[in-house]
């Protein structure tokens, strides 16, 4: 699992800022920082909060983090097309 990379991906395909992110998910911008790079590891619950506050689905999300070995029985080319779907339905949240 990548957290960092799909947190970062989803945060950027959705427009919003880190600080913007951290006020709706209640964490601070230097842990989300610490997610994206990888350093620290978040638990369902703090996944749950920011996908919330991304208004993205958790499945779509623990997908799209998700490595080759955890799509055991999921050919590339599928994997790949349902990355490009999944990303391209995330379009940034109009307020």
């Amino acid at each position: 699992m990548n957290i960092g990379k799909a947190l970062a991906l989803c945060r950027t395909q959705k427009g919003m800022t880190k600080t913007n992110l951290s006020q709706l998910a209640n964490v601070s911008v230097s842990y989300l920082t610490l997610l994206e790079q990888g350093k620290r590891d978040p638990n369902l619950s703090t996944i749950n909060q920011i996908c919330q506050a991304m208004n993205i689905p958790l499945s779509i999300f623990m997908f799209l983090a998700s490595d080759v070995a955890d799509r055991e029985g999921i050919s590339s080319e599928l994997a790949e097309k349902l990355a490009h779907t999944a990303l391209s339905l995330m379009e940034p949240d109009s307020e």
